[in-house]
């Protein structure tokens, strides 16, 4: 008897202390964690209850633990926020596979210069993700919708239209207006549009992202005028992946931040993001003068036809190539081309050699005239510098980005910036170049982008936040992608949580789609 007694207060010992231990879902132990703020790494173990952080320390009780993790000589971080990257085909690639793999867990999708979904609201409640997802309305889908292809102002009732779109999305959910500056049509658009449009944005605390208007020749205008729209409009603003491309503006990056520094110390509040590459990846209508573009393929067809059409075309075209990207046909590759799809990978020096004509700009500009004519390309263009790339990278404002696409490995000619991004601003510009710490790598990646767009549940592994995590070896994590070959998952990255559940463990793809789309918080400001 006095056997079984002992036995059952044994049990009932056991009992007790398990119904003590805290019912965590996972707990990743012992790895180095680094939780965005800023302050210091420490060793401890990372506690998830749900889609919640519930508990960080050293020794947490893992007794009631569903799941327990040992992450010892890894990184422990709160998920990293993608501030802009091209999301069209999502409900066909929901579990962002090449996103995933970097370590991010938040992508924004600005839409600048693609099509929005609309409705917002129901696009939103239909697309289960792995990742969140911010969107925005875009200004290039809302002027296509109503003027087409014009090369002209908007009339009074058809502003009223546009601004009624901006107001319809943000009342769906949009997070602020996006612009693509550069691309036909909304390179039609003047301030003033843009404005109008900024302003309703601005009445739902959205926020104004933008690619500018020129990121060469005329970058230093560009960003006056962004800052322009941003305190006319009343609205905080975000630049879209800062850089200087083309040679001849190589070194111009220190005045590019002097401006922005100034309007910050007079109140504005300013942002930006940046991808770590020296080649930039955009259509070959940026090689072309906006006018020549207007209306559409048939009317550029039928100005080319028109010698002193023609002539001024060459011209500008020839002034142009060396201020968009390189010095000469070799700084620009083939990614995709309808018409000719055997050319993807290739150069326009590739191209021209195989015709028997010289590398030149001049036998450029007439090929890319033609090519333009078969329906044009889409290509990756080297034009930026190393020095203006580590001077963004290390300004205290500069967040990070993909500006990439939702790839399938193997299929088509993506820019490497799509499979690579994070993992290479860890590998190559805090392992490697020492250009930031660590820490301060992480805090970009992840804090700052948070509190920018006011999103205070995430962005830092803290008690009480999203549980949003992402796990890497700080020793291995690299890009693989090259431009000559891009299909290369990045390395390093060992698990990635959203919302509390994995959708990457132990490097391999879970399935799972417990991604939420952003919703607004207060109007942003930075630190």
């Amino acid at each position: 008897m006095m056997a079984w007694r002992g036995l059952f207060g044994a049990l009932l010992l056991w009992a007790t202390a398990c119904a003590k231990a805290p019912a965590y879902d996972v707990v990743l132990v012992g790895g180095t964690v680094i939780n965005g703020t800023g302050t210091a790494p420490v060793v401890a173990d990372v506690a998830l209850a749900g889609d919640t952080i519930a508990a960080i320390g050293p020794g947490l009780d893992t007794r009631g633990a569903t799941l327990v993790v040992d992450v010892r000589g890894r990184v422990v971080a709160p998920g990293f926020w993608d501030n802009h990257a091209h999301l069209v085909t999502l409900e066909q690639h929901p579990l962002a596979e090449n996103f995933i793999r970097q370590g991010i867990t938040t992508i924004l999708a600005p839409q600048h210069s693609q099509d929005q979904p609309f409705p917002l609201d129901a696009y939103m409640a239909r697309v289960r993700t792995a990742p969140n997802v911010g969107l925005f309305t875009g200004h290039t889908w809302i002027r296509k919708r109503v003027m087409g292809l014009a090369n002209r102002r908007p009339t009074a009732p058809e502003l009223a239209w546009m601004e009624a779109l901006v107001d319809s999305s943000m009342t769906q959910g949009a997070l602020g207006l996006a612009t693509g500056l550069e691309y036909t049509p909304a390179t039609y658009a003047e301030p003033d549009e843009i404005v109008a449009l900024a302003r309703t944005a601005a009445r739902h605390g959205g926020v104004y992202v933008t690619h500018m208007r020129d990121e060469g020749a005329g970058v230093l205008e560009s960003v006056q005028q962004t800052l322009d729209v941003g305190r006319r409009a009343g609205i905080p603003v975000q630049i879209n992946h800062l850089k200087v491309t083309g040679a001849a503006q190589w070194g111009w990056s220190e005045r590019l931040l002097a401006l922005i520094d100034s309007a910050v110390a007079a109140g504005a509040a300013v942002a930006f993001d940046v991808y770590p590459y020296d080649a930039y990846s955009t259509y070959s209508d940026l090689l072309f003068p906006a006018w020549v573009l207007a209306d559409g393929p048939e009317a550029f067809a039928q100005r080319v036809q028109t010698p002193a059409t023609r002539a001024r075309l060459v011209r500008e075209m020839r002034a142009l190539f060396p201020r968009q990207t390189g010095p000469g046909p070799e700084t620009i590759r083939f990614r995709e081309m309808e018409a000719h799809p055997e050319l993807a990978g290739q150069t326009l020096a590739d191209y021209l050699a195989a015709r028997g004509q010289p590398r030149t700009i001049e036998a450029a500009v007439e090929a890319l005239i033609a090519l333009q004519l078969e329906g044009g390309f889409v290509g990756v263009f080297t034009g930026m510098d190393e020095r203006d790339i580590e001077r963004f990278l290390r300004h205290p404002r500069a967040m990070f980005e993909t500006d990439g696409d939702l790839v399938e490995p193997g299929t088509g000619y993506p820019h490497p910036r799509s499979y690579g991004s994070f993992p290479r601003v860890l590998a190559r510009y805090v392992r490697e170049r020492r250009t930031l710490t660590l820490v301060d790598a992480v805090r970009r990646m992840t804090q700052l982008p948070a509190e920018w767009l006011a999103q205070s549940e995430r962005g830092v592994l803290v008690p009480g936040k999203a549980a949003d995590v992402v796990v890497f070896d700080p020793d291995s994590i690299a890009d693989r992608a090259q431009y000559t070959d891009p299909h290369h998952y990045a390395e390093g990255v060992v698990h990635v949580l959203v919302n509390g559940q994995f959708v990457l463990r132990d490097g391999a793809m879970t399935g799972a789609k417990p991604g939420r789309f952003l919703t607004r918080g207060r109007p942003p400001r930075l630190p």
